[in-house]
């Protein structure tokens, strides 16, 4: 599935429940998200399913953000397409 599959596969599940909450609320939702994740990557030891699980929340979320504020991710991660966007290198060398 492509960045781009992922993102419209998340606007048909949830973009009219996520519009009707807004920016605000959905961001909220988002940032627990990051901190369910968080607190998979401390824990010892891991349980690679649950951080499976928990990455593709954040993922969705952030989807999620990214579809209300008319954000297309995959043409915004092209940002990193040629490298480091502040310096071009890869590995990054600023």
């Amino acid at each position: 599935m492509t960045i781009q599959d992922f993102q419209k596969q998340i606007e048909d599940i949830y973009f009219t429940r996520d519009a009707a909450r807004g920016v605000p609320l959905t961001f909220t939702w988002f940032v627990e998200e990051v901190g369910e994740l968080a607190k998979e990557i401390r824990k010892q030891p891991q349980d690679m399913e649950r951080l499976r699980e928990e990455f593709a929340d954040v993922f969705a979320w952030l989807v999620t953000l990214a579809s209300l504020l008319s954000i297309d991710l995959a043409d915004a991660a092209q940002i990193y397409a040629d490298g480091c966007p502040k310096c071009s290198d890869t590995p990054c060398s600023c």
